[in-house]
């Protein structure tokens, strides 16, 4: 048997981005990862490229191809939105743990067959009978994870993946809205194609397993994107993957010796476009949480406390997000797909407007160097967690002067780049002097 402090199941990249993490603070760290089990391709934007680059893994972020348009037809109009970077999922899998072992990371490629976990730690049963004992454990496995807790689901949704090879290329992708769903397609340079059609779960008429990767293919062939897109092979049945890509949160996303992060804390709908983002933001936190519960743990509760408010705060963002894009598809409001998800999760706007009789100063868990603690934050209405710092400059004494009548004494005492910094600030949030 060996020992690791800390074990993170899976090397994905929140796994990935928490075990370098945790290893700069000096922790021993052993991940446990299995290969997927599909080939993939997936489209990411710039501030994805920057999480990498700023949890350190550059061998994972030189795999992301050079921009490609992306080809949109929504509600009846087609256009180009925006450029996305694609990514190989199984060559960018291999660099994350080309990172980890450059990083010196111990890293197990196994399938793990039991977790047994109690208030002391954790013993982990491994193929081919391997035993591995941790003090701490990280969940990162994805939506793969086992799925014990109680969780918020979304509506129940299904995407059928397509892939095939046709001859080398110009990269591109698109994405466009059916009546009972939407499909979202890739090539890449070297003419590896993909397609991947999402449906609500409860209302598909779909065949036998057997009649699927057929009816993917006169799908296909209905779509004149996919025929702009690929060749005559788009319209031949292909190897198919079938997965539930239904939006979750964990209501209990952490405890004292455990915590999940990335898709296995809360996975969003893809049609968000932010799946990579939102497993590096929730996993780029995860090592000062850790850090605090392991050294600190007189700090325990406000460790957790501050995970679980990011990772639902950060759901909710990228379920608006979806909710707003599906409700511009405006051609098929009383079929399944569509009805259930322009409402979901709720009518919250995506983005407050400002309100300045909204402000108030409340402390809060935030990030201080490697730890947790506790400070005065400012909450607006868009900032729900509080804002600590403006570019280093605390906010709250200046919100707490300007309510005793105070500001101009404040802003006084500050350099003048402040000044103006902070006054901004404040005319932003709906302030009239």
């Amino acid at each position: 048997m060996s020992r690791a402090r800390v074990v993170v199941l899976g090397a994905g990249p929140a796994g990935a981005t928490v075990a370098l993490g945790l290893q700069r603070l000096g922790y021993q760290v052993c991940v446990v990862s299995e290969w997927r089990r599909f080939a993939a391709v997936e489209g990411v934007s710039q501030r994805v490229l920057d999480g990498l680059r700023q949890a350190g893994l550059l061998r994972a972020l030189a795999c992301a191809a050079a921009p490609s348009p992306r080809r949109v037809a929504w509600n009846g109009a087609r256009q180009l939105l925006n450029q996305e970077f694609l990514l190989d999922r199984r060559r960018f899998d291999a660099a994350l743990r080309e990172d980890l072992r450059a990083a010196g990371v111990e890293l197990i490629e196994a399938r793990v067959r039991q977790v047994d976990s109690t208030a002391h730690g954790h013993r982990l049963s491994i193929e081919p009978g391997a035993t591995l004992l941790a003090d701490f454990l990280v969940e990162a496995r994805g939506r793969q994870a086992p799925l014990a807790g109680r969780r918020w689901r979304g509506p129940e949704t299904l995407s059928l993946l397509n892939h095939w090879q046709e001859a080398a290329g110009q990269p591109a992708s698109a994405v466009e809205s059916r009546a009972d769903g939407w499909a979202w397609m890739a090539r890449l340079a070297d003419g590896r194609c993909y397609w991947q059609l999402t449906l609500d779960a409860a209302s598909a008429e779909l065949p036998g397993k057997e009649q699927l990767a057929a009816y993917c293919a006169e799908r296909r062939g209905q779509s004149a994107l996919a025929r702009e897109l690929f060749g005559a092979q788009a319209l031949q049945p292909v190897s198919l993957y079938a997965r539930s890509s239904t939006a979750t949160l964990f209501h209990e996303a952490g405890g004292a010796n455990w915590l999940r992060v990335g898709d296995a804390a809360m996975a969003v709908d893809p049609l968000s476009g932010n799946g990579i983002f939102q497993s590096l933001s929730s996993a780029l936190q995860a090592p000062a949480v850790i850090n605090t519960l392991l050294s600190q743990p007189q700090f325990g509760e406000l460790a957790l406390r501050f995970h679980q408010a990011r990772v639902e705060h950060l759901f909710r963002r990228f379920a608006r997000t979806g909710r707003d894009f599906y409700a511009l598809e405006q051609r098929w409001p009383q079929q399944p797909f569509w009805r259930s998800r322009s409402g979901w999760p709720d009518s919250e706007p995506l983005h407050a407007g400002a309100d300045f009789s909204q402000l108030r100063v409340e402390r809060a868990p935030v990030l201080r160097g490697a730890l947790i603690d506790e400070a005065e934050v400012v909450v607006t209405a868009d900032q729900p967690l509080g804002i600590w710092h403006l570019q280093g400059l605390e906010l709250a004494p200046i919100v707490r002067s300007l309510q005793q009548g105070q500001l101009d004494q404040a802003l006084a005492a500050l350099p003048v780049e402040h000044k103006r910094m902070v006054q901004g600030w404040l005319l932003a949030q709906g302030y009239k002097p």
